[in-house]
């Protein structure tokens, strides 16, 4: 009973991810659009900015993205460790923690970096697009931003009850 529910939510999860991924390439198409129209309307070098923005910003929120789901991963093996564990282990869970919040911390500077940089790339879109068409470059930012943060919630999710499901799997006889 317990293995059927696991499969019907991997079932149900499966599908979100595929509306997701469709989203995500209907969200490209305009960003295309979005890229063509910058592309006609600014100076080589304002292009450019955009360009590198847009790029920076997937690779960025991605970076944050995957950097706090490890650390969450380590502290939740490090709040399952009893007493028996060995010195060892606990060590190299203590450093791998410190490393990765020192690795967090940088990706949130350069999160930081990187709205600053929106702001600048904002700014000098203002002077060439409709307001309409400014609206539509901030929506795009958000929904592009939106849909890596629920993609990479549901492959976390689907990895999760894979694994309880693969676990189950071996438990019984």
């Amino acid at each position: 009973e317990l293995m059927a529910s696991l499969r019907a939510r991997l079932q149900s999860l499966w599908q979100e991810r595929e509306l997701v991924l469709q989203e995500s390439r209907e969200c490209a198409e305009r960003g295309q659009g979005l890229e063509a129209t910058v592309r006609d309307l600014c100076k080589p070098n304002e292009l450019e900015r955009y360009l590198m923005f847009i790029g920076d910003l997937e690779k960025v929120v991605s970076l944050l993205l995957c950097l706090s789901s490890r650390l969450a991963r380590v502290q939740n093996a490090m709040s399952r460790m009893d007493g028996s564990a060995d010195a060892e282990e606990k060590h190299s869970l203590s450093e791998r923690h410190k490393l990765l919040s020192q690795q967090r911390e940088d990706a949130k500077d350069l999160k930081e970096n990187l709205d600053r940089r929106e702001r600048v790339v904002s700014g000098i879109l203002a002077k060439y697009l409709t307001e309409q068409q400014l609206q539509d470059y901030r929506h795009f930012v958000q929904v592009k931003t939106s849909l890596l943060i629920e993609q990479k919630d549901l492959e976390e999710q689907i990895k999760f009850f894979e694994e309880q499901l693969e676990t189950l799997e071996q438990s019984i006889p």
